[in-house]
């Protein structure tokens, strides 16, 4: 096994720290403005460019990569605050699906200007088209190597 290099040590340090602080200062501007969690909100925005505004319970733990009983916890509170509703699935009567309701698309267009705001003020007017490419680049990469085996 090779160490990791100063630069290669840099990179990864970099990524680290950025992000947990990118996500953290988005997370924080939601739930202070909004009363949500990021995590709240890409729920909301999964189930909100769904055609019809609902999703299997697994394929929504799995676009936000989240396990589960994790995703359950989530959706129970969600739900207990009016913005999704849990139903059977009707094609098997075994799957559960989470849908938004009126109040999660109310809420969820009310936290969708402080969320890009803050990704643009953040991340994107930070970097320039060349920068913006290669950093789609990289975790198109990072998705090909690890794909479904990031979530449990």
């Amino acid at each position: 096994m090779a160490w990791l290099g100063a630069d290669e040590m840099r990179a990864w340090r970099g990524f680290i720290d950025g992000s947990q602080r990118l996500m953290a200062v988005l997370n924080r501007e939601l739930e202070t403005e909004h009363d949500m969690s990021l995590a709240e909100y890409r729920i909301l925005v999964m189930l909100s460019e769904s055609p019809d505004g609902s999703l299997r319970m697994s394929d929504l733990a799995d676009g936000v990569m989240s396990s589960r009983s994790r995703l359950t916890h989530q959706i129970r509170r969600m739900e207990s605050e009016g913005m999704v509703e849990r139903s059977q699935c009707v094609e098997d009567g075994r799957g559960v699906l989470a849908v938004i309701t009126d109040v999660g698309r109310q809420r969820l267009a009310e936290a969708a200007p402080t969320h890009v705001s803050g990704v643009r003020n953040y991340l994107i007017d930070l970097l320039d088209r060349q920068e913006m490419r290669a950093l789609a680049e990289v975790f198109d990469k990072v998705e090909a190597a690890i794909g479904d085996r990031a979530v449990s």
